[in-house]
């Protein structure tokens, strides 16, 4: 793969050529100089000429890698995620509306390693309404401890934990008419992974300190979770998404990405920001599987 590299390359093929320019442009000018100045010029140019042109091939070269790269998962996605995710309960959380596209990329991925279909579904409405909350939280006596402006934060970080943990969710049931757009799936079943999914547009005020307590409430669990985007999203929920410790994937519509997803939820210690963007791919490190879980 190839990443820095190809930059440092590009940038110094750039810094030669200009270089080159600079020399042939006080060659030119320099008529009255004398011989041996003037060969010491030629020597420079040739000397930054083929430094110039070492670096070109070794930005072609790594552009062919990259490419390599591409049609290497492209060929073999198929056989390395098989069986990757049996066996592995996988919940989705959007926040904003759901979207069918990348909820069907999410939900392939799933289904080519063997996952089967997704333990639960639910999309988060937002923004939030603080003082609505603070109402249905007053009227249950065991979680009037939540209501409250200024509990925004642990609110969202309960929810995230019992979105993960299942078994009792007493806050999302109380609070399912206020925050939630659509739900499917059962509420109690714990989840060995959680994707989630920002559709909705950056968040400012008492909505951000929620989505920051529910982000954290996700990775308090211990089990993989992973923010995604498609290659055409502008990359700024992956922002929040790192800013809260959770990895990420930025190509989740490409088999590339959808390789980093399915090796992030079956490898718990595996952790990072994972894809195509920037001209830089990157898939975590991928273990052979054991023989018997390979086999099926």
């Amino acid at each position: 793969m190839f990443d820095l590299r190809y930059h440092v390359a590009s940038l110094a093929a750039v810094f030669f050529a200009l270089v080159i320019g600079i020399l042939v442009g006080v060659a030119l000018a320099s008529h009255g100089l004398g011989n041996t100045e003037r060969k010491r010029l030629e020597e420079d140019l040739r000397r930054s000429e083929n430094q110039a042109d070492v670096l070109r091939s070794q930005v072609d070269s790594l552009s062919q890698a990259g490419s390599a790269d591409h049609a290497f998962v492209d060929a073999t996605y198929k056989s390395v995620v098989a069986n990757r995710l049996k066996g592995k309960r996988v919940a989705v959380l959007f926040v904003g509306s759901s979207s069918d596209d990348r909820r069907s990329k999410i939900t392939q991925a799933l289904a080519d390693a063997n996952a089967g279909s997704t333990l639960r579904f639910t999309a988060v409405k937002v923004p939030v309404d603080p003082s609505s909350l603070e109402k249905l939280l007053g009227k249950k006596p065991f979680l009037a401890h939540y209501a409250g402006p200024e509990e925004l934060k642990n609110l969202g970080q309960a929810l995230g934990q019992e979105f993960v943990a299942g078994k009792d969710t007493p806050l999302w049931n109380a609070l399912r008419s206020q925050i939630v757009e659509e739900t499917i799936g059962p509420s109690k079943r714990p989840a060995d992974g959680v994707v989630i999914v920002r559709t909705a547009k950056a968040q400012t005020g008492p909505t951000a300190v929620f989505l920051k307590g529910l982000y954290a409430g996700l990775s308090d669990v211990g089990v993989p979770v992973i923010g995604v985007e498609g290659t055409k999203d502008d990359g700024s929920s992956l922002k929040a998404f790192h800013a809260a410790g959770l990895s990420t994937v930025d190509d989740v519509d490409l088999q590339f990405g959808k390789l980093a997803l399915i090796a992030l939820l079956a490898d718990p210690a595996l952790s990072g920001d994972f894809g195509t963007r920037a001209g830089k791919p990157r898939l975590p490190p991928i273990a052979p599987l054991p023989q018997q879980a390979a086999g099926g």
